[in-house]
Order: C-alpha cells, then structure tokens, then sequence
C-alpha cells in the first residue's frame, strides 16, 4: 500500500492502545435483475494519538460488519508519524485522485484546524495544533488517502540531518 513513499515504519498493533474514528460509511446499490441489492462501505482511521495511525476500507451487507472490516484493515496499515510538540515538523501537500490537502504547522493553542476527514486522520496522529485546507474533491476516501500523502512526505530534522551526513547543531546553524 505504501510503495512509493521511501522512509516508512510500519507499526504492528499489538500492545498499542489504538482509538478507531468512523470516517465516513456509504451506502452502494448494485442493481440486477431480481432488484437492487444494498450494501454498505465504511471508511475508518486508527490511531494512537502518539504518532501511529493507519487507515482502513470495509465493505459489507450491514453497517457494523463494514465497520469492523474496516477496523481490521486499519491495524494491518499502521504507520509511524513524526510529530514536533504537537504539531507536524513543516508544511506539506499532499494529493490523491482529486482530492488536494494542504498541512501546516501551528502555534501552541491554535488547536486542529481541519474538516472532517482530515480532522480524523489529525486527531488519531496526535496533532494538536496544525492548520489545513482541503481543496477539490471532498469524497473522504480520497481525503484521507491525500492527507496520509501530506504526512507520509513529511520529514523529521533527524533525518534531513541523516540523509545529509552532518549533525543537528550543524543542521541548524547553517
């Protein structure tokens, strides 16, 4: 799922105390010839609120069933986020199908600045203080794919100063 991104921890779920956060469900018709037959698709984010979260897509007859499918596809998708006292390290795009998220970082008090997707992407990180804006497609699966794309590209400056091959204190004194 994460092929293209080039520095990724991935998390396993055991001895995490994870939050799951409904995203959004949907209900899907396919139509045959005997009527139409309902289903359902749910949307879910877990996260720790510590910098592990993951995202999850589950599909099903009922509701609660999409939803658990969808838990359980998260916690198999658990990634780790480098956040800066509570906030993330820079701005960053990110972009998905149509969607188009923009994160920045805040001062201490601003709080989530976000709407819905990307709030509960956020939120289950740990962010607490972080200004966003979404622009385009406002479909919630592509949403949170775009802002998982926003922190993904994110880099800490313990790696800008690892990939470089110089130290923090140079990292910043220059």
């Amino acid at each position: 799922m994460y092929k293209n991104y080039k520095s990724i921890e991935l998390v396993k779920p055991g001895g995490l105390d994870l939050k799951d956060r409904l995203v959004g469900v949907q209900r899907v018709t396919k139509v045959t010839k005997g009527g139409r037959a309902f289903g359902f698709s749910a949307i879910v984010v877990v996260g720790d609120e510590d910098g592990i979260v993951g995202h999850g897509l589950g599909k099903s007859k009922e509701v609660s069933g999409a939803i658990s499918k969808a838990v359980e596809e998260a916690k198999k998708n658990l990634i780790r986020i480098s956040l800066k006292k509570g906030t993330i390290p820079h701005e960053q795009n990110g972009k998905f199908g149509g969607a188009r998220v923009f994160i920045k970082p805040a001062s201490e008090g601003t709080g989530v600045i976000a709407g819905g997707a990307v709030r509960a992407v956020l939120e289950s990180v740990g962010v607490q203080n972080v200004l966003s804006k979404s622009q385009g497609s406002s479909n919630p699966h592509n949403v949170v794919k775009a802002t998982f794309d926003a922190l993904l590209n994110l880099r800490s400056p313990e790696k800008i100063a690892n990939q470089r091959g110089i130290s923090l204190d140079k990292l910043f004194n220059d």
